[in-house]
């Protein structure tokens, strides 16, 4: 076990400094360009990203004019860059403007690779760009003759995989608005997001590997497609030829079949209002039923191109990897990368088979420029013992991207040590609510120990105390102080709008609050702490869940961990719960070691006052530990939608225990 880390001022936080951008890499970068171009438009020196920053939330119609010329955009900017309405929500982004998110990403043509595939060890594929414009024409045309029209739901049951990116652009180049979810999912978990939306087409797998197994869903497609009763149910073979999934769904055809009478012909793009529906996309949905949020063509595009371009450098000749499902955001963000001409790296399965390192082995081969991850999977990588900075060639790899949780200390030191010494290491912070970032990398900025290296260009990010007030050197709720165009356009079946006011807009009225527990640091970094809905109170002080887990998980013995407040005695108490290593057991003298570890290196309001074993942890779909499902079971509180979790029946460890009696 590596020594307990001190807190500083009560958060785990340090000043080691990991990685500094050299001059050459600053001079080059994409951001630093931009950065002359904004300077030289306004008068001004923004060569230092604090000033860059600054004048991108000071000057907003200017900074996101400026942002769609330099990008590229294909389309009709208008006159205007930004409407200012009374409030948040009333704010426009370009107003006038006209544009095709499709037309975008598929502005590049020719025979280089637009998208390499790996199915674990079972299937593979390459599509240059002219494959790829020429499936998404043939898929345009069926779809057309098929009755769909813009506005029209496109929903797909896939895996990430390139029929399922061709099916996205060719409804989007319609203007039929696309939503998405992994073949994981049960039949209620998908009943639950796509019933809502009513889609006039449904497409599907047959099924989908994992670890080494084929998993057949012919039998949950069906009662799926016949409540869904969508016009046609487009089957893509994966495992097979797909011909029993067709059978058994609602006028279900083979997308062979589907495409067979149309020949490739030049692509039509439907340009459309700026706000145009794009994506309609879910919450979790572990509180109730999923919450579809809609998100514009044209802000999703330009915050994207923003956060590629510009944070991450990824542009004509990169090659993008991100390791996920299409159940997650990050599969939104991965495939906008293909407006900047990039290549997309996918790949779906186990990421720990065939062997453990197998990711590693893809973007080696494959020669990958950004390897984009979860932070439970770094952390795994480092339980597993991998070396790649030994095994493996990553010359390559100019940025690693790691979301989902917060990234532990240990695991960027793990990155730096262990994966790759001289690499961009960009813990990101977004949501599917805003589909995209508001803290991310910056590539310009050192990369300091444990630290988010700062806030997005556009994006007026905050910390704010209870009472609204902005703090510094202390922990408090994560806020957006102005609109940005990657806003949610609405909530779906929300007509007077007063459910996605309530999700973002009471805590602090007016103002977005994203619901992390954030903190800045004297980088003018970002350390995020948790959700801010799963917090502990204990003695009414606010303690990130995240603070434990950095210690807890620096445990050989420990293989995952979730943390939750149990009401008692009036107050609340801090309960670990942990999943233990091949091997091991949880005993007097581990409990008193983990005790002591978070005594010492966070607070003693941060111990547990129980840590019990357990077997399993529920998670999300998109691998999410579910504090707030613990919580609710060990409350005695019903779980209002467990077909969110990817293993409901983990929750049945935390029901009733005679531990949390006592």
């Amino acid at each position: 076990m590596a020594p307990a880390r001190r807190a500083l001022g009560g958060s785990l936080m340090s000043n080691k400094c990991l990685w500094t951008p050299s001059a050459n890499r600053v001079e080059t970068h994409p951001m630093t360009e931009f950065a002359r171009i904004a300077g030289k438009a306004v008068g001004q020196d923004l060569s230092d990203y604090a000033a860059l920053h600054r004048w991108s939330i000071d000057d907003r119609a200017g900074f996101w004019s400026l942002l769609w010329d330099h990008a590229g955009l294909v389309g009709d900017k208008g006159e205007h860059g930004l409407f200012e309405g009374a409030t948040m929500r009333a704010d426009r982004f370009f107003p006038d403007a006209r544009l095709n998110f499709a037309e975008n990403l598929l502005a590049k043509a020719g025979t280089g690779d637009a998208l390499v595939f790996r199915g674990e060890d079972q299937r593979s594929a390459r599509l240059n760009w002219d494959d790829l414009k020429a499936l998404v024409s043939r898929l345009q045309q069926a779809f057309r003759d098929a009755g769909l029209e813009k506005g029209d739901r496109v929903a797909a049951m896939m895996p990430n995989m390139p029929q399922t990116i061709a099916v996205m652009l060719a409804a989007t180049s319609i203007g039929a608005v696309f939503s998405s979810c992994s073949p994981d999912f049960g039949e209620r978990g998908v009943l639950d997001r796509f019933g809502q939306i009513e889609p006039k087409l449904l497409v599907a797998c047959d099924g989908y590997f994992y670890a080494g197994k084929a998993i057949d869903i012919a039998d949950k497609l069906g009662p799926i497609s016949e409540k869904l009763a969508p016009a046609r149910t487009i089957v893509v073979p994966y495992l097979g030829d797909g011909a029993r999934a067709a059978a058994s769904a609602h006028h279900g055809v083979i997308l062979d079949d589907f495409i067979a009478p149309f020949a490739r012909k030049a692509l039509t793009f439907e340009r459309l209002p700026f706000d145009h529906p794009l994506y309609i996309m879910f919450s979790s949905g572990t509180t109730g039923v999923p919450k579809c949020i809609v998100h514009s063509a044209g802000g999703t595009l330009i915050q994207h191109r923003k956060e590629h371009l510009l944070h991450c450098g990824n542009d004509q000749g990169s090659r993008v990897f991100y390791f996920t499902t299409c159940g997650w955001m990050m599969w939104n963000w991965l495939v906008s990368a293909l407006a900047g001409g990039s290549t997309l790296l996918l790949y779906d399965g186990s990421p720990f088979h065939p062997t453990q390192d197998v990711i590693f082995n893809y973007i080696a081969e494959e020669k990958a420029s950004f390897f984009g991850t979860s932070a439970k999977y770094i952390d795994s990588a480092r339980k597993f013992g991998l070396k790649p900075a030994k095994t493996h060639d990553l010359s390559s790899v100019d940025v690693i991207a790691s979301t989902g949780s917060p990234l532990s200390p240990e695991g960027f030191d793990y990155v730096y040590e262990d994966i790759k010494p001289d690499v961009h290491l960009a813990s990101i912070s977004g949501g599917t609510d805003i589909v995209s970032c508001f803290v991310l990398g910056v590539p310009i900025r050192p990369v300091y120990e444990g630290e988010i290296q700062g806030a997005g260009l556009g994006m007026a990010v905050d910390v704010f105390d209870p009472e609204g007030r902005p703090v510094r050197g202390e922990k408090g709720d994560l806020v957006c102080t102005k609109a940005f165009p990657s806003m949610p356009i609405a909530f779906w079946n929300d007509p007077d709008g007063a459910r996605y006011t309530g999700a973002y807009f009471e805590t602090f009225p007016g103002i977005w609050a994203h619901g992390d527990f954030a903190e800045w640091t004297e980088h003018d970094g970002i350390v995020i702490h948790g959700r801010s809905d799963a917090t502990l109170n204990p003695q009414g002080v606010r303690i990130g869940t995240a603070e434990i887990y950095n210690i807890v998980e620096q445990f050989d013995e420990i293989a995952e961990a979730i943390c939750i407040g149990q009401s008692w005695d009036g107050d609340v108490r801090v309960v670990l719960f942990v999943r233990l290593s091949d091997g091991h057991t949880l005993d007097e003298a581990l409990i008193k070691r983990l005790k002591d570890a978070i005594r010492s290196g966070a607070s003693p309001r941060h111990v547990p006052a129980k840590i019990l074993a357990v077997a399993d942890i529920p998670r999300t779909k998109s691998g999410k530990i579910t504090e707030l499902a613990v919580r609710e079971v060990v409350e005695g509180r019903p779980v209002k939608n467990k077909e969110a979790l990817a293993n409901p029946e983990a929750l049945a460890e935390f029901e009733g225990r005679a531990e949390l009696a006592e």
